[in-house]
C-alpha cells in the first residue's frame, strides 16, 4: 500500500489508537449497560473494533462470568467498562485483572488514583473519561493511559457540553497519550475529522445497538430505526437542590416517570429520609431498571430508550462487521476526495 492513498492516511492518522487498543481500527464500542455484554462485544472485536463489556451494576460474580464468556468468543482485545460509584469496585477491578481483561474504563465520576494504580499495576491499561481540560490533565497526573472525551450529543449520561467543543478544547493541548472522542458520531466521515484534528480513534455506542448480534428487543430496535436526531432529548433536573446528571433518551412515558421518581427522591433528601447520596444512588437504579424493561423486556412506552443524537443514521439491522466495514469504508471515501480536491 503506497502512503498517499486514502487507506494509507487513514491506517496512518488512526495508528496510535490501534497500537493502543490493538486492534486493526481505532473504533471502540461505547459500553451500554444490558446491551454491551457477549455477544455485541465479541461480535465487534472479531470485526476489527474494539468491544467493550458495560459492568454497570453487575456483581463481581456476574463481571467474571461475562469477562469468561467473551473469551471464549473472540481471541481479540476487549475492555471492561466500570462505574467509579460501585460500592464494589475494588472487587471488580480484582475481576478483570484475574480476568485477564487488557483494558479497563473507568466511567461516572472521577476515578481515584489508587484504582488507576491498582489497574496498572496489574498490567492492564486504564482509560478515563475527561470532560474539561482540566480534568484531562487531572487523570494524566494520576495515571490515565488513555482518554475519551465525550460530547452532550451520547446517549445515555451525558455532560453539558457539545462534542466538537471538546474536541476543540482538549485535543491541541494533550499530546501526551491517546483521546478517543464520543458522542453524536454515526458515519465514518466524522471519524475522519476527529482524527485530523488529533484523536487517536473514536467511540460509538448508539451505532451498534441494532447489530444483529445486539440482544437488544426486536422493539428496541424498531424504535431507533424509526427515530431521528430530535427524538433523542436530555432529561430535566427539577430542583437545583437535587442535582442529577442528565440522560439522554428517545422521548416516551418513561420519561415522564422519571420527573416523578426525581421528585419523590427529592423529597426524601429534604425530609431527611434520606442521604443525597443515597437517593441519587436510587436514581440510577431507577435507570438501570427502566433501561432493562426496555431493552430486554421490549417495554418501549415506560422503559428508557437510551440513544444518542446519532440515533437518526440507524437505518437498518446490519451486522458488527458490516457496521464496522461501513465506517472504515466512508471514513476512506472521505479522505479520497480530500486528495482529489488537493490535486485539482
Amino acid at each position: 500500500m503506497t502512503s498517499n492513498t486514502p487507506e494509507a492516511r487513514l491506517e496512518m492518522l488512526w495508528r496510535s489508537g490501534c497500537q493502543f487498543l490493538g486492534t486493526r481500527y481505532a473504533i471502540m464500542a461505547g459500553a451500554m449497560s444490558w446491551l454491551s455484554e457477549r455477544h455485541l462485544v465479541s461480535a465487534i472485536s472479531n470485526a476489527g473494533g474494539f468491544g467493550v463489556i458495560a459492568c454497570g451494576a453487575m456483581t463481581p460474580e456476574l463481571l467474571a462470568s461475562e469477562i469468561a464468556a467473551t473469551i471464549e468468543k473472540t481471541d481479540k482485545p476487549f475492555g471492561v467498562n466500570l462505574i467509579t460509584m460501585h460500592p464494589d469496585l475494588d472487587r471488580l477491578i480484582d475481576v478483570c485483572i484475574e480476568g485477564g481483561v487488557s483494558h479497563v474504563v473507568l466511567a461516572g465520576g472521577l476515578p481515584s488514583a489508587a484504582s488507576i494504580k491498582k489497574i496498572k499495576d496489574a498490567g492492564c491499561k486504564v482509560l478515563c473519561f475527561a470532560p474539561a481540560l482540566a480534568l484531562a490533565k487531572r487523570m494524566i497526573r494520576s495515571g490515565a493511559d488513555a482518554l475519551i472525551i465525550e460530547g452532550a450529543e451520547a446517549g445515555g449520561h451525558i455532560g453539558p457540553v457539545a462534542t466538537s467543543v471538546l474536541a476543540q478544547e482538549i485535543l491541541p493541548h494533550i499530546k501526551d497519550v491517546p483521546i478517543f472522542v464520543a458522542g453524536g458520531i454515526g458515519r465514518g466521515e466524522a471519524i475522519v475529522s476527529y482524527l485530523e484534528m488529533g484523536a487517536a480513534g473514536c467511540q460509538l455506542g448508539t451505532r451498534f445497538v441494532c447489530a444483529t448480534e445486539s440482544i437488544a428487543h426486536e422493539n428496541f430496535k424498531k424504535a431507533f430505526i424509526r427515530a431521528n436526531a430530535r427524538d433523542a432529548i436530555p432529561t430535566v433536573q427539577l430542583d437545583p437542590k437535587f442535582p442529577v446528571i442528565p440522560v439522554r433518551a428517545l422521548v416516551n412515558a418513561g420519561t415522564e416517570r422519571f420527573k416523578q421518581a426525581q421528585r419523590e427522591a427529592a423529597a426524601r433528601v429534604e425530609s431527611g429520609e434520606v442521604t443525597l447520596k443515597d437517593a441519587q444512588l436510587e436514581i440510577e437504579h431507577f435507570w438501570a431498571g427502566a433501561l432493562r424493561r426496555a431493552v430486554i423486556d421490549g417495554d418501549v412506552e415506560t422503559g428508557s430508550l437510551m440513544a444518542g443524537q446519532s440515533v437518526g443514521m440507524v437505518s437498518q439491522e446490519q451486522s458488527s462487521a458490516e457496521i464496522i466495514d461501513q465506517l472504515v469504508a466512508e471514513a476512506v471515501s472521505a479522505l479520497g476526495r480530500r486528495g482529489d480536491a488537493g490535486a485539482a
